[in-house]
């Protein structure tokens, strides 16, 4: 059989990765009428004020562009924020950038950091962006297990993994898809390779307020030595139920911020500026509003986990974020791609086949990852449907 060409007018990086999984079981979901516990987006609305900010600020007049790297209100709002709840130093001018997301600001940081040969480290299962993103800068992968059952690295395994060529580890925190919080031993252990190594760490930190029975969020940046020579990265999609507005922030030392501002500002301009205004408001909220949020998720994670179980999905017992990451080998001799296609085609159930969340060829393949990110009458219909798995 003659070897495949790439396409003369495709690139090479291009094909190096695939087309979002996630959304493609949405849009699959969409095919067959059925109840997508596949992405990861909320089926309610965001608090009434919030929405309300939105609707007022383009009545306003903020409908055109704001300052690219985002308005000074909203860079002062986040700086607030950070500093009471994550511990960071962050001046609005010098530190601060507003993205199109946390997605974009995963992007640019690495453009802004990441030259071609440079390696970096990304942990795996992982966020599905953060392979190509490398692959996108020039930068080649390097990919160190989470381990089961507790989703923990190997300090040797970790530590092997650095080399003069590193440029960056990726630490997303609480984690998707497991659900994992990173503790402040694991956190500490990498902190000390970063300045062993001279490594930047960038935080994906999305999910930073969706935590559960005690578990704590801690930045990386917070830990000694480590503002330095870290990257932020947050936003307001899942905190607040907006993941269609789009508003997203890096923190970074000034250098890096420069960069940062640079990119990203040929990458998407800025944000856009009424739900950069409504942001503020968001980012005011009663401070009730960030344990009313963790108990809302818990409820619904306690409602769908023992369901699976009864189902014998063999589930990770989430600490944080809001997914629910299972294996299916007592359930099925199905691959998972296999088994998700059965899922929504057969029971109306849209889940995400795990092998992509990695980068490791033929690993994963016996995973499938629920979102319980739905209101109950959503995540109850599913529950029925489900159960025709025992038939």
């Amino acid at each position: 059989m003659p070897e495949l060409q790439t396409p003369r007018f495709v690139s090479e990086r291009s094909l190096s990765f695939t087309q979002s999984i996630i959304r493609e079981m949405t849009r699959q979901n969409a095919l067959y009428g059925g109840i997508n516990l596949a992405q990861g987006f909320p089926d309610f609305d965001p608090p009434e004020v919030i929405k309300e900010a939105a609707v007022q600020a383009i009545r306003a007049g903020h409908n055109q562009y704001a300052i690219t790297w985002g308005m000074p209100l909203l860079r002062q709002a986040i700086s607030e924020k950070v500093r009471w709840y994550n511990g960071i130093a962050a001046d609005p001018d010098e530190h601060i950038t507003v993205t199109c997301g946390a997605t974009e600001a995963m992007m640019a940081a690495m453009m802004a950091v990441v030259n071609p040969g440079d390696e970096v480290i990304i942990f795996e299962p992982y966020y599905e962006n953060y392979g190509p993103d490398t692959i996108v800068s020039g930068a080649k992968p390097v990919y160190v297990p989470l381990r089961a059952p507790d989703f923990t690295f190997d300090p040797d395994e970790l530590a092997d993994a650095f080399t003069a060529e590193t440029k960056a580890v990726v630490i997303n925190t609480p984690h998707n898809p497991t659900g994992k919080v990173f503790n402040r031993q694991e956190l500490t252990f990498i902190a000390d390779l970063c300045r062993n190594f001279d490594v930047l760490a960038i935080t994906d930190e999305i999910y930073e307020h969706i935590l559960y029975d005690g578990h704590q969020h801690i930045s990386i940046a917070s830990l000694p030595g480590m503002a330095e020579r870290t990257i932020t990265i947050s936003g307001l999609s899942k905190t607040y139920s907006v993941t269609g507005w789009r508003i997203g922030y890096v923190i970074a030392p000034p250098e890096i911020s420069e960069s940062v501002r640079r990119v990203h500002d040929f990458l998407t301009v800025g944000a856009p500026a009424p739900l950069q205004m409504a942001a503020v408001t968001a980012l005011e909220i009663d401070r009730s509003y960030y344990t009313n949020l963790a108990t809302l998720y818990r409820e619904k994670r306690d409602m769908l986990l023992p369901v699976l179980r009864s189902l014998d999905f063999d589930v990770f017992h989430p600490q944080g974020a809001y997914y629910l990451w299972t294996d299916i080998s007592k359930i099925t001799r199905m691959q998972d791609w296999e088994f998700a296609d059965y899922l929504i085609r057969e029971i109306g159930v849209a889940t995400v086949p795990g092998s992509g969340f990695y980068g490791t060829k033929d690993v994963g393949t016996r995973h499938i990852r629920f979102t319980f990110s739905k209101k109950q009458d959503t995540l109850s219909a599913a529950a029925a449907r489900l159960m025709k798995l025992r038939e």
